[in-house]
Formats: C-alpha cells, sequence, structure tokens
C-alpha cells in the first residue's frame, strides 16, 4: 500500500510542510501486530467547517497593527492559502474579549429598542467579518452568541456577575436577538447560527447570565423561536447549551424534547472541563440529527503557562476525542489576540494561534496554529468520519474519507 505523510516542521520558527510517501510493510509472521486499520465503507457524521472567533478584541489588536501584518492574520486563516477556516463565530453585545461592557442600547429600559445601534460593532467586529469575508472570496456563515441581556433586564441588574433574565423580560430579550440578526444581516454579514447563551451555567466576573434546563427550554419555545419566526428568521440554526462538555448530555435532554425537537440544530459545546467526549458520543447516540459544535477552547493564562508543546497537543487530542465521538464543526476562540494575550477588560487573558505584538508590530504563530491546521486545512467540506481500529491507546487517532476520495 502507497500512501503519503503530511508534516510539518519548524526549524528556527520558520514552518515547512512536506508530503513524504510511505510504504506500509507487513511481517508476514507478525502481520497482526502494530496496526492501525483504516474502514473507508463504515462512515460516521459529515464534516461542516472550521473556524474561528472574531470578538471586540481580535478587532482592537488588529487595528493597532499596520495593514499589510492585519491583512497577514486574515489571509492566514481565510484565504486561498490559509489554513481553511470556513465559519465564523462572534458575541452578541460586549464579552469579556472586550475592550469594555457594551450593548446595541444605551438607554437604561429601553424595551422599544429606540436607541438600539451597531455603530461600535460596525468599526470592529463587523469591520474585520468583511475583511475575512474579502480574504475568502465568500459570504462566510456566522455564528451569534450572547453573553449577557442588557443589564435592565437582569435579575442582578448587571451585565455581569451572573443573574438572570427577568421573566417580564423573555419577550423583550427575543426582539433584542433578532433585531441583532436583522441588523447584521442587513449590513451584509451571514449570520446563519445562534447560541441561546453562552455557558449559561456560570457565574463570571465578566458578562453572563444564568439559565437552567427549564429556563433555557421556556425561553427557545414560547418566546426566541416564535420571535424568530415572526420575524421571518425561521432558517436561523439555534443551538443550545454552548458551555462544557460535563453537562451537555443532560442540558440536551432536557430542552430537546418532542415539542422542542425542530426548534434545534444541534448542541453547542467547550472544552474548559475536561475531555468528557463520553458525554458528545452520549449526545450524537441519543439526537443523531443535531450538529454538534466545538464552539470555544483556548489556552487560559490563569491554569497554564507558555509551553507550546503541550498547548498545542491539547488541540489535537481534544480535536480527535471530539471528532472520534461525533463533533461535526470546530470553532476555535480568538484568532488572534495582542502580546498580554489581550485586550480583556476584566484581565482573563488566553493565548491565540496568532499573537500580535502591537509594540514592535510583529506576529507569533503558536505551535496550535500548526496542530489546527493539520485538521481543517486537509479535511474538506463533506468529508466523513470512516471508521478505525488500532492497537494501543498510546496511539491517538480517527480518519475521514474527503469528497474526492
Amino acid at each position: 500500500m502507497i500512501a503519503k505523510q503530511i508534516v510539518t516542521t519548524l526549524v528556527d520558527g520558520i514552518p515547512k510542510t512536506q508530503n513524504i510517501p510511505l510504504t506500509a510493510k507487513i511481517d508476514e509472521k507478525q502481520q497482526e501486530l502494530y496496526l492501525l486499520n483504516i474502514y473507508p465503507e463504515v462512515q460516521y457524521q459529515e464534516i461542516n467547517c472550521f473556524g474561528g472567533a472574531i470578538t471586540d478584541a481580535v478587532a482592537a489588536t488588529l487595528e493597532k497593527m499596520p495593514s499589510a501584518v492585519s491583512d497577514e492574520v486574515i489571509h492566514a486563516y481565510f484565504g486561498s492559502d490559509g489554513i481553511g477556516y470556513r465559519c465564523i463565530r462572534t458575541h452578541l453585545d460586549s464579552c469579556d474579549f472586550s475592550t469594555e461592557p457594551y450593548a446595541a442600547v444605551t438607554e437604561p429600559n429601553d424595551k422599544s429598542l429606540s436607541t438600539f445601534s451597531l455603530e461600535r460593532s460596525e468599526k470592529r467586529v463587523i469591520h474585520w467579518i468583511k475583511e475575512a469575508y474579502k480574504a475568502a472570496g465568500a459570504c462566510l456563515p456566522v455564528m451569534l452568541s450572547p453573553w449577557s441581556p442588557p443589564a435592565f433586564m437582569k435579575t442582578n441588574g448587571s451585565r455581569v456577575s451572573g443573574g438572570r433574565l427577568k421573566k417580564e423580560c423573555y419577550s423583550d430579550w427575543a426582539k433584542y436577538i433578532c433585531r441583532y440578526i436583522e441588523e447584521y444581516r442587513n449590513r451584509g454579514i451571514n449570520v446563519t447560527a445562534l447560541s441561546i447563551q453562552n455557558e449559561p451555567n456560570a457565574t463570571q466576573t465578566w458578562d453572563s447570565c444564568l439559565f437552567t434546563p427549564d429556563e433555557e427550554r421556556l425561553f427557545l419555545k414560547e418566546y426566541l423561536y416564535p420571535e424568530l419566526c415572526d420575524a421571518g428568521l425561521q432558517d436561523i440554526q439555534i443551538y443550545i447549551w454552548d458551555h462544557n462538555k460535563e453537562r451537555m448530555f443532560d442540558r440536551a435532554c432536557s430542552v430537546i424534547t418532542d415539542d422542542t425537537t425542530n426548534m434545534v440544530s444541534g448542541i453547542a459545546f467547550h472544552w474548559y472541563s475536561g475531555d468528557h467526549f463520553d458525554a458528545v458520543r452520549l449526545v450524537k447516540e441519543r439526537f443523531p440529527d443535531k450538529h454538534l459544535t466545538f464552539s470555544e477552547g483556548c489556552i487560559e493564562y490563569s491554569r497554564f503557562d507558555t509551553n507550546q508543546i503541550r498547548n498545542a497537543q491539547m488541540y489535537g487530542h481534544d480535536m480527535i476525542g471530539n471528532f472520534a465521538a461525533g463533533m461535526d464543526t470546530f470553532i476555535d476562540w480568538n484568532i488572534c489576540l495582542d502580546e498580554q494575550g489581550g485586550p480583556n477588560y476584566v484581565g482573563n487573558y488566553c493565548e491565540a494561534p496568532i499573537i500580535c505584538d502591537t509594540a514592535d508590530k510583529t506576529l507569533s504563530y503558536k505551535l496550535s496554529f500548526y496542530y489546527i491546521s493539520h485538521f481543517s486545512k486537509y479535511l474538506q467540506p463533506e468529508a466523513k468520519r470512516i471508521a478505525t481500529t488500532v492497537y494501543t491507546d498510546a496511539i491517538e487517532q480517527v480518519a475521514f474519507l474527503n469528497p474526492d476520495g
């Protein structure tokens, strides 16, 4: 059997990718030993796309760089010679990776949305999404995710520190979300997907809002989905959970019921609580028609140092485990950040695959960029995961069949 091995090595920080022919030789006396078997005839989920987040922090970083450098970042991900990103996630109003908290409405208690404005988003997030469109030569799909409703709609009167959506504001918040989608689309942004709430099980020092399973289901069924339909936005794909894997099966079973299953396109999840690949597998087994989207992950400076090999291998390990369990879409967190791992208005600094030094105007490609690329650059849209067996769990592996064979 003749195959080829695609290998990327870094020599003095410069990447070199080679296609190396391989000849597999089987010792007739030991042919049952040391095998990795691939079965293309046994197929599983279809791969959708790879992408990354363009946040207020990403925009704030890129606008500090020379245009040639910011163009390089965008093309590294979305360009024809880039690593194959074909979707984008961004936040609805502010998140921790913003330079400050903000909302599209500026007046307290503005339930009529008379002060609604996307002026800030136009200058930052929308501008750089359009730059990604130019590089890709296509209006790539965008997932919107809210971190918090406006403060006046919440029980704690604040965008930060958790709190809940007031029951009397469920309808107002649904209308707000629909207005956001409409305004983005009016500006040429191809919003195709929405998660109901980012990390609904976490009280954070930054923008956050708690939703119990019953609250998420109620909001979806009686407010959000009907409002989307009334606004002519029933084509929007709705994702539930958008949080860590350890409770995604519990949440899916609580929210996706006979009367809501037609409203839910998929389950979004993060990696911050560990592997939990069996949770992903359980969801796929119980809900085989739902998309499973990895919607956020990054190397947190509060938990990890700058060990590049370990950090990059975290990506490889998690992507292999998630794909093998049924994931069909991978969306990384910030596509780039500054030399501090921000800006982040609460100091929750993190790594990105590309770090921009805003002082000396240079780029640093982290090893994670190359690890991600070995999936995103070579797996084509509509590739199918195929079956494998392997002789040892020391080899982490997953296999795919591209549409071109």
